[in-house]
């Protein structure tokens, strides 16, 4: 370790830690040391008696069950496995570049090389310790050349694992990545040293411990076992959680200190290309890849796409136009010998880890190109969404509006939806205006009756307004809920379908062993917990109708006015009529579900020469 402040700072604080550690043993043993006093006593004749001969027998016994749980304890610390990050691992041989740059980089540092090298779907990049037994295959065993006999087992002392975010790879430069990566690397020069490293295990196998302890399932019939064992796993974690955290940022500053000798100009452009790596990372997942997602397919190149994202992004921000042109440079992904295969384990493990997705492929869970995404997705999610729009419309009673000139007259129609969500309010201002600018009663009859939507007869009006009236009680709407009572009981069920949908749906299979025998990656971290990053919260009953009724009126604009499904980089799912996207869209939808006021969506229909009486195509 070197002589940096902060490195200083760690040391200090990690035996700080391992002091801890040391009093929590002595106190285990004070039992003992007692009972050994009073035997000793009693056997040189100095402690006897009837009183002394109880005291023996009595702190014996709290010695030796003293003694026997915290053996237990020290078991548990020393043998539970400590959680490791979802990775996917890189082997040398498939990018010996990579290993060279970081070697060479870890020898400019003059601190030791990372171990291995393993890739994840995130933008971020650090130090993992996977020296425990369980994390990899069994030590070598070591034998003494002199004595010829076989060593000791030992603890491996290998340096730690380099995780690297798999999106630097596709954005980054390779002189950007190697400045990205220099104060990372630099970080194995302080977690070699013994103290620090003993600390470390202490803490993650205390973190294990209570992990290991509130795991019902490991010990289902030990279960006040574990809760003593938790206990004390808590109370020592709470005992050194400052300490460690000081001795964490310590390392950190240390390593920071240290690489500023090494590309400090070009890290300081190179930290402006981590920050737009991470928008359009987030972009790209929560825009594109989560409504594929959605629909059992997993896009198979999304590093790629980050690229595609993030040119486009350059493309129309102006402030963004320095940026295409690095693509002419080396990209980093050019250090790995098959970057698709590589990009493609990275995304199906993006695709488990945000959303929850099986390990394997399958009819339901099928990986998808960029090329295929319109028409596998797009369209597939848009018909989706209007039949089950159109199937609650079914459960809530609403007529469908006929179109006698149709090859199936009682077809899905997007006329249905706009005359349902309209406001009652608005018709009857319709037609109280009608009434006024009529000539007679006579005509304020024919005005009324002709302005009257066919969905909406007198019982079935009764009814409804009778059912959303509770409905509306019991759902308390706020700013998330359609204020129109219709609309929020549409909206209601809509979320319960879609809920019955995804109960329905079959669960993930467990993963299990590799085909070698050996635990596969997923033993490594709980699949039970997935997705362990979800990237949304459940969308509200409005956002699930304004998607809804998006999907319809994109249905009919492709059915009836030739438009075509598209991907946009930035926004995800789009139409395209005439080539072009359709960018006023959403303000129209929104008018009509919010607010129940058609005519701005009816206005954009008929510029596009779309029709709404016509039936559409449903999946």
């Amino acid at each position: 370790m070197g002589s940096e402040v902060g490195a200083q700072a760690a040391r200090a604080r990690a035996l700080a830690v391992l002091r801890i550690r040391g009093r929590a043993l002595a106190v285990a043993l004070l039992p003992a040391a007692a009972a050994v006093i009073l035997v000793a006593g009693g056997t040189s004749g100095h402690l006897v008696g009837p009183g002394w001969d109880a005291a023996r027998a009595v702190v014996s016994a709290v010695a030796l069950v003293v003694l026997l749980a915290a053996g237990v304890i020290a078991l548990v610390v020393a043998r539970a496995r400590p959680a490791v990050s979802p990775t996917v691992p890189i082997a040398e041989d498939a990018a010996p570049d990579l290993y060279r740059l970081v070697r060479d980089l870890a020898e400019r540092l003059d601190v030791p090389a990372p171990s291995a090298i393993a890739l994840t779907p995130d933008c971020d990049s650090w130090l993992e310790d996977r020296t425990h037994p369980a994390h990899g295959p069994p030590a070598r065993e070591e034998r003494d050349e002199l004595a010829g006999a076989p060593g000791g087992r030992h603890r491996r002392t290998a340096a730690p694992v380099l995780v690297i975010g798999s999106p630097f790879l596709w954005w980054m430069r390779v002189g950007e990545l190697r400045a990205v990566l220099a104060p990372v690397v630099a970080g194995t020069g302080p977690s070699a040293h013994p103290d620090i490293a003993a600390a470390r295990r202490f803490v993650r196998g205390l973190d294990a411990a209570v992990a290991t302890a509130a795991d019902r399932g490991r010990c289902p019939a030990f279960r006040p076992a574990c809760a003593g064992i938790g206990w004390v796993a808590r109370l020592l974690l709470r005992s050194c959680r400052q300490h460690a955290a000081e001795m964490e940022r310590g390392v950190a500053a240390a390593a920071a200190e240290r690489a500023q000798a090494v590309d400090y100009g070009v890290r300081i452009v190179a930290q402006e290309q981590v920050g737009l790596a991470y928008a359009g990372w987030d972009r790209l997942l929560t825009r594109v890849a989560l409504p594929a997602w959605r629909m059992g397919r997993w896009p198979a190149r999304l590093d790629a796409g980050v690229v595609a994202a993030l040119t486009e992004l350059s493309r129309r921000d102006r402030l963004a136009e320095g940026f295409a042109s690095r693509l002419g440079e080396r990209p980093a992904c050019d250090l790995l010998e098959e970057p698709g295969t590589v990009d493609e384990a990275a995304s199906l493990l993006a695709a488990r880890l945000f959303h929850g997705g099986p390990a394997e492929c399958g009819p339901d869970w099928a990986p998808v190109d960029w090329s295929e995404y319109p028409e596998e997705v797009v369209d597939r999610k848009w018909r989706t969404d209007a039949a089950r729009l159109h199937r609650v419309l079914d459960a809530l009673g609403v007529r469908r509006a006929p179109d006698p000139t149709a090859h199936d007259p009682n077809g899905p129609t997007l006329t249905r939806v706009l005359d349902h969500l309209t406001a009652p309010d608005r018709d009857d201002q319709e037609h109280s205006d009608a009434g006024a600018t009529a000539a007679s009663p006579a005509a304020t009859s024919d005005a009324d009756t002709d302005a009257k939507p066919p969905s909406r007869d007198p019982a079935t009006l009764d009814a409804e307004a009778e059912a959303d009236a509770d409905t509306d009680a019991d759902l308390h709407p706020d700013e998330d809920t359609p204020r129109a009572p219709r609309t929020a009981a549409l909206a209601a069920r809509l979320s319960a379908e879609l809920a019955r949908e995804d109960a329905a749906a079959p669960p993930a299979p467990a993963p299990g062993a590799s085909p070698s025998g050996q635990a596969g990656p997923d033993a490594l971290w709980d699949v039970d917990a997935l997705p362990l990053f979800p990237l949304q919260p459940p969308r509200t009953e409005r956002e699930l109708l304004t998607d809804h009724v998006t999907a319809m009126v994109c249905c009919a604009a492709m059915d009836t006015a030739g438009a075509q499904p598209g991907l946009d980089w930035l926004d995800g799912p789009t139409l395209l009529v005439g080539g072009e996207r359709a960018t006023d869209l959403a303000p129209r939808v929104l008018s009509l579900v919010e607010d129940g006021d058609p005519d701005p969506l009816r206005v954009w229909l008929s510029d596009l020469g779309i029709r709404p009486e016509k039936p559409v195509r449903l999946v």
